[in-house]
C-alpha cells in the first residue's frame, strides 16, 4: 500500500498481487464506472457518485500506481490501464456491459478500454476527456508534446502546497468530513503529486497506442465538453468529432466552470449526463 494514511471509505481489491482502491455505491445496471484525471483519484468523484448511486450501481477506483492503490512503475501503457480495470469489475462481481464515464487522461483508458473490449461496453460519458486526436485540433504550442514539456514538476507543486489544500477543500466542502479530510491531505502528499506528474508524461505514446487501433463502438454517448480557454475551439470540434462517430452520440457545452472543476462545480450535468446514457443504453 502507499505511504499515505488508508482510505477513508471502500476497500481494497487484490489483482496480479497488488492492491487496487475500490469503492462501489447503488445497486442495479448497467454499472457506471468513473475513470479519473492525471493526479485525480476515485474519491474526487465522490459527489457524482453519490448522486449516479440513486440510479444505478456507481464505481471508483484508483489505478495502479495512484492513490491509495498499491505502487507501480509509471506511465504505463494505456493496454494495461484498460485490462487492469476489466479484471477488478470481474473480481468484485460487477456484470458488463458498463458506461464508463471518462474525465480528462481518462479518456485515454476508456477508449483504450472500448477497444479492446467492445462488448463490455455499453455506454460512454465523455467529461472534457482527452482524445487520441488531440493533435489535429489543437495549435502546436497546446499539442500533447508541449503539455508533456510543461507540465508542473514536484518542486513547482511543493511550492504551491498551501494554495493546493485551499482549492482541495474548497471543492470538497460538502464532502463527509472523514472523506474531505483524509483526502486533502493525501493529495498534496509528494508521493501523490509525483504520480500525477508521472502519469502526465506519456501522453504522445498513448495517443499513438489508441491511433492503431479501431474508433468507439457505436454505443450512446454524451459529451460534455467544457468552453472558455484557449483550448475551447479544439474540444468542442473534437467532441463533436466523437459523437458524431456514432449513432446515438449528444454533445453539451458548459461554459460556467472550468476543465479540473467540472465535476465540483456542476455535479448535476454530470450526474444528468449519465443517467441519460444509461436510459438509452
Amino acid at each position: 500500500m502507499t505511504t499515505t494514511s488508508a482510505p477513508p471509505i471502500g476497500g481494497f481489491q487484490e489483482i496480479d498481487g497488488r492492491r487496487i482502491f475500490v469503492h462501489r455505491s447503488g445497486r442495479g445496471g448497467p454499472a457506471v464506472v468513473f475513470l479519473p484525471g492525471a493526479g485525480a483519484v476515485g474519491l474526487d468523484y465522490f459527489g457524482v457518485q453519490q448522486g449516479v448511486s440513486q440510479f444505478t450501481t456507481a464505481v471508483v477506483y484508483d489505478r495502479g500506481g495512484t492513490g491509495y492503490s498499491d505502487p507501480l512503475r509509471l506511465p504505463r501503457t494505456a493496454a494495461a490501464v484498460a485490462t487492469e480495470l476489466r479484471e477488478l469489475l470481474r473480481a468484485q462481481d460487477i456484470a458488463a456491459p458498463y458506461v464508463l464515464a471518462a474525465h480528462s487522461l481518462g479518456g485515454f483508458y476508456a477508449h483504450r478500454f472500448s477497444q479492446l473490449y467492445p462488448r463490455d461496453v455499453a455506454g460512454l460519458v465523455w467529461l472534457d476527456a482527452l482524445h487520441r486526436d488531440w493533435d489535429e485540433f489543437m495549435p502546436s504550442d497546446l499539442s500533447l508534446a508541449a503539455t508533456e514539456r510543461t507540465a508542473p514538476d514536484l518542486e513547482q507543486l511543493e511550492r504551491m502546497r498551501p494554495t493546493l489544500i485551499e482549492t482541495h477543500t474548497e471543492l470538497r466542502a460538502d464532502y463527509p468530513e472523514q472523506v474531505r479530510r483524509a483526502l486533502i491531505d493525501a493529495k498534496v502528499s509528494a508521493e501523490w503529486l509525483r504520480a500525477g506528474i508521472a502519469e502526465r508524461t506519456a501522453l504522445v505514446a498513448l495517443a499513438r497506442e489508441l491511433q492503431a487501433g479501431p474508433g468507439i463502438p457505436d454505443v450512446p454517448v454524451i459529451a460534455l465538453t467544457v468552453a472558455g480557454d484557449r483550448t475551447s475551439a479544439g474540444r468542442t470540434s473534437m467532441d463533436a468529432a466523437l459523437i458524431g462517430s456514432v449513432s446515438h452520440g449528444e454533445q453539451r457545452i458548459l461554459t460556467d466552470t472550468v476543465h479540473h472543476r467540472l465535476c465540483f462545480d456542476r455535479p448535476d450535468a454530470v450526474v444528468q449526463a449519465v443517467r441519460d446514457v444509461v436510459d438509452r443504453a
